[in-house]
């Protein structure tokens, strides 16, 4: 019979004295803790800063389409108000999602000030974080494609600041078309 460790290794991690044999009835010795890197709010060691930034580049390209559609309904003689509506609701929600990642992911776990005093690349990455946040937030403001290629800008020169050489090569060949 396989552990309940083995079977459900998150719950292992979420409930360590239930699994670590001071509450389990099992008679087998207790598999030693897991030890994940500590930057989450929930220390998973699951989440990855590039895939962050792929997804902000998604939601760039799903706020962009939005807009570009409202353009294409705007030169309609009767365009459907609810297309229209669906729209401006997806662009916007995109714009918060970005504004979200930022405030929960970037800024409150993984930009963190230098303790050894330097902090110029610190300040240039909380610069392009606000950057990227303004920018969001003009997305929601406005149908001007200019604001997305703004958040696409800033995306780049945020990682040219956090990522090694290798990340920056993968992330330009999957998002520098734009």
């Amino acid at each position: 019979m396989r552990s309940t460790t083995t079977l459900f290794p998150s719950l292992a991690l979420a409930f360590p004295l239930a699994f670590s044999g001071l509450i389990s009835s099992r008679s087998s010795p207790p598999e030693p803790a897991l030890e994940p890197t500590r930057h989450c709010q929930i220390p998973c060691g699951i989440y990855g800063d590039r895939m962050r930034i792929a997804m902000l580049m998604e939601d760039c390209a799903t706020i962009e389409k939005g807009m570009k559609m409202l353009a294409v309904f705007d030169k309609e003689k009767s365009p459907s108000k609810n297309q229209v509506v669906r729209w401006v609701i997806n662009k916007d929600h995109h714009s918060q999602a970005i504004q979200d990642q930022v405030a929960a992911y970037w800024l409150a776990q993984r930009i963190k000030a230098p303790k050894d005093g330097k902090k110029d690349k610190y300040y240039a990455q909380l610069e392009f974080m606000h950057g990227i946040t303004v920018a969001a937030m003009k997305c929601k403001q406005t149908a001007d494609t200019q604001h997305v290629e703004n958040l696409r800008k800033l995306a780049f020169e945020f990682s040219t600041t956090y990522f090694s050489k290798e990340d920056l090569e993968h992330i330009k060949s999957h998002h520098s078309d734009h």
